[in-house]
């Protein structure tokens, strides 16, 4: 075998086809059996793939990007744990960026495209700038934005209704007689800031309540920047009866504050975050959250980029994930009881013959 192993030679080892071979090395959806199968037979006769090679002759990598601003935020690992598996089950594999909401590194991510390491690119940036645009504009590969861009920039957009989602909020707070309702949000020179700060005035006087600036802080998208401008806000208002949170890492935030200062959640303030991470419902209190359908998101965003990547030339789609409130004991004061503890209490009461 003086020439090294082929495809045909791995297929005639391995007792499949050479079609089933050329999807295995190629890295397409195969049944498992197949895979193993070929892939012990190329090991048993030396065959090394040279990705290099095939990428250059078929301009494919087989590689797709997802740059998020914090790989380390709850919201886009639902994002990730969506986004992963739809380009696996088409062939591709994922390569993250974390870029620190840093727009440099973003457009950076964007000017590399025209290095080819990846046919197309999932992004979520804070904020979207002029330079941002021209580079979007000029992409060398399918590019899908997971948040808002202005209309007519031309890639496939997801995005989230956060107008709608601070108005579920902030009338579920109402409804509860909560009147003082503050809002800490993040950077106003983000995307997410400016939106969720004009929702939450938009809410007030939907409801009429004055707007007042003595209830509105801003910090940024972490914890501890949450804890800091709940901290400030609580000292300049004391009287504050509740606090719309911009997201759920500022929402946590405002539960270590609140707990150190001895003020009762939802007792004496209650608190609602934005993006129904898993660390709200993991929180005690449990956190009210609202949902921006952070896993539909990511999916949705994956599902477009295939769809460009196999048919080409469309028109640009938006795709708008809806919100809805999730409610907990940092509003009402009613815990749930977990499904874990029940379960022990039902073994326990077996146990006991049944006594309470």
């Amino acid at each position: 075998m003086a020439d090294g192993p082929t495809i045909t030679t791995i297929a005639e080892r391995a007792g499949v086809s050479i079609a089933s071979v050329s999807r295995v090395l190629n890295g397409l959806p195969t049944r498992q059996e197949t895979v193993r199968k070929v892939m012990a037979a190329a090991d048993e006769l030396g065959y090394v793939r040279n990705a290099v090679a095939r990428s250059l002759k078929s301009r494919r990598t087989h590689q797709v990007a997802f740059a998020m601003a914090d790989v380390g935020n709850p919201a886009y690992l639902a994002m990730l744990r969506q986004i992963q598996p739809v380009l696996k089950a088409a062939g591709y594999r994922l390569v993250l960026h974390s870029t620190d909401a840093v727009a440099a590194d973003e457009i950076d991510v964007l000017h590399s495209l025209g290095e080819r390491y990846v046919d197309g690119l999932i992004m979520s940036p804070l904020r979207v700038t002029e330079q941002h645009l021209q580079m979007l504009r000029a992409a060398r590969a399918p590019v899908v934005i997971i948040g808002s861009v202005p209309e007519g920039t031309p890639v496939d957009n997801v995005r989230a209704d956060s107008r709608t989602g601070v108005k579920l909020a902030v009338d579920h707070l109402h409804a509860l007689g909560r009147r003082r309702i503050g809002m800490v949000n993040g950077p106003l020179d983000t995307v997410p800031g400016a939106a969720r700060g004009a929702a939450y005035r938009e809410a007030l006087e939907t409801l009429g309540l004055p707007y007042d600036e003595n209830l509105v802080e801003i910090g940024d998208f972490y914890r501890a920047e949450g804890a800091r401008a709940v901290a400030e806000l609580l000292l300049r208002e004391p009287g504050v009866d509740a606090l719309m949170c911009a997201n759920d890492l500022i929402a946590l935030g405002a539960l270590d504050v609140l707990r150190a200062a001895g003020r009762r959640v939802p007792e004496d303030v209650a608190v609602v975050g934005m993006d129904d991470t898993d660390l709200a419902a993991a929180s005690w209190p449990s956190l009210t959250s609202v949902s921006l359908g952070s896993a539909e998101r990511g999916k949705a965003a994956a599902e477009l980029l295939l769809d460009r990547l196999q048919h080409g030339d469309r028109e640009p789609r938006l795709v708008t994930v809806p919100p809805r409130l999730a409610v907990r004991a940092s509003t009402t004061g009613e815990e749930p009881y977990p499904a874990s503890r029940a379960a022990g209490r039902t073994r326990a009461d077996k146990r006991e013959g049944g006594r309470s």
